[in-house]
């Protein structure tokens, strides 16, 4: 049964004559006769009975008249899909953030996909180390990811700059340097730091203990935590101190201050994908986030 036979089938069913059907499909009247009994043929069943005046229709006609209003109605509802699929406005994305860039981008950018491609489907898994989102993004596991990117690049994916974020300092609540406007990173020298994990885990601790050694020592202690919600925590219940990216400070904890430095240390966020083909969606999806971080 083809879909124009099944269209010509409605048109003869609502117009009730042949030159009029034909004339709404814009085919000859002949052509119009030929689907129509190719269609029973295909079909092994008579659906009209014709007469000089009128067509009507038999019941196994009046039988297939709902099946093919549905058969149409799925056709119009698949096409208007693959549509969508083939523009961009749906599909599903899955986005790893790490830790850092999980407590403001990731509500921002739900919000955001939410309100603007509401038929895109997202998956979204925060508090990851840079490792684990390579590893995805190069296994087919994300889509996109936002991490903070190494010197070294990564074969198979490409990395956009997003945005660059000073180092703030991370003090229980009772500390005494709570209160002073900034503070220098050495006036932290004899404290005990609480980081992200070693051994190329994550790209944070590397990035402290070099703005430490900038300042002129290198901590005695080093706490080690998988998640930065856990690092405010630690700090939190006084196990240390911490250095994390300013918009960290959207992570609300009792017990912690954010202290700007004096200095000017920075980390980089970017957001990756793989090289090559992304399906629409996930290229829709990036312009967002490149939206939401960068304004």
């Amino acid at each position: 049964m083809e879909l124009r036979h099944v269209r010509s089938f409605l048109a003869l069913v609502e117009e009730r004559h042949f030159g009029r059907a034909a004339a709404r499909l814009h085919i000859a009247q002949p052509a119009l006769s030929q689907q129509i009994k190719q269609l029973e043929r295909d079909l092994g069943t008579v659906l009209f009975t014709r007469s000089t005046r009128r067509v009507e229709l038999t019941e196994a006609g009046a039988d297939l008249t709902a099946y093919a209003r549905s058969i149409l109605a799925e056709v119009e509802r698949a096409e208007a899909h693959m549509a969508m699929l083939a523009s961009g406005h749906a599909g599903r994305v899955s986005i790893g953030f790490v830790g850092t860039a999980t407590y403001d981008v990731l509500p921002q950018v739900a919000r955001t996909v939410r309100a603007e491609l509401p038929a895109v489907s997202l998956e979204l898994h925060g508090e990851l180390l840079a490792p684990q989102l390579v590893e995805g993004l190069l296994d087919g596991a994300y889509d996109l990811a936002l991490f903070r990117p190494g010197p070294a690049g990564h074969s198979g994916i490409r990395v956009v700059p997003l945005r660059t974020e000073r180092l703030v300092a991370v003090l229980p609540s009772h500390h005494p340097l709570v209160g002073r406007r900034r503070i220098p990173l050495a006036a932290l020298a004899d404290e005990p730091f609480v980081v992200h994990p070693s051994r190329e885990r994550s790209s944070m601790h590397e990035r402290v203990l070099a703005a430490c050694a900038r300042a002129g020592f290198e901590p005695a202690t080093l706490v080690e935590v998988g998640e930065t919600s856990t690092l405010v925590v630690f700090v939190a219940a006084g196990h240390g101190v911490a250095l994390v990216p300013e918009s960290v400070q959207s992570l609300r904890v009792d017990g912690v201050t954010y202290l700007p430095l004096a200095e000017t240390e920075t980390v980089d966020l970017g957001l990756a994908r793989r090289t090559g083909h992304n399906a629409p969606a996930t290229e829709r999806v990036a312009a967002v986030i490149e939206s939401c971080v960068r304004h």
